[in-house]
């Protein structure tokens, strides 16, 4: 800060939505996303999102969803690969806190996910947040509890019960490696 002018610029949805190219706008700072996800990683969205799309089959209040902004704030709209809404969706974005947001890490998004997201999201209250990572067969589940992300666990081939606001759905992780024991 220089005489209490700011020297960081910082931007809002208004200035996102006017921008051209994949970005993200966290906190009014704009975030360059990564080339377009590698097989791997859209194998992994596919896989997660089919297992996701099957689990909610008897809950239609809920839907899976991905790649869709997620606009947080004034001056804050990600990305997320998935997520699960509980709410009847509307406009070609989001702008209600998802119950279940899943990112597929990759060693170039992993500050992100891992750190910057995960505070993001915990502080949007959204109830569940997994970290996907492919190389290590490895779903980290963290569930908000008392305004607070805990870890519920790593899961490889285990399946998880999410307790949704509309109901309640059994994901199994295993599908996201098949073959892989």
């Amino acid at each position: 800060m220089i005489n209490g002018i700011s020297l960081v610029e910082a931007y809002t949805v208004a200035d996102y939505q006017q921008w051209e190219g994949d970005w993200e706008l966290i906190h009014g700072q704009p975030v360059a996303m990564t080339p377009s996800p590698g097989i791997s990683h859209q194998r992994m969205t596919a896989a997660l999102f089919r297992a996701l799309d099957r689990a909610l089959q008897d809950c239609s209040p809920c839907e899976a969803l991905f790649e869709i902004d997620l606009e947080l704030a004034e001056d804050t709209v990600v990305r997320p690969d998935l997520v699960v809404i509980c709410y009847p969706a509307e406009g070609d974005r989001l702008t209600l806190a998802p119950e279940i947001i899943f990112e597929v890490v990759s060693h170039r998004t992993s500050r992100r996910d891992e750190v910057i997201k995960l505070d993001l999201y915990e502080r949007e209250g959204v109830p569940y947040y997994g970290l996907v990572y492919s190389e290590a067969h490895k779903v980290k589940l963290y569930q908000l509890t008392n305004g607070r992300y805990l870890k519920v666990g790593d899961f490889h081939h285990q399946s998880h019960r999410f307790a949704l606001s509309k109901c309640t759905l059994e994901v199994d992780f295993s599908c996201l490696w098949p073959g892989k024991r």
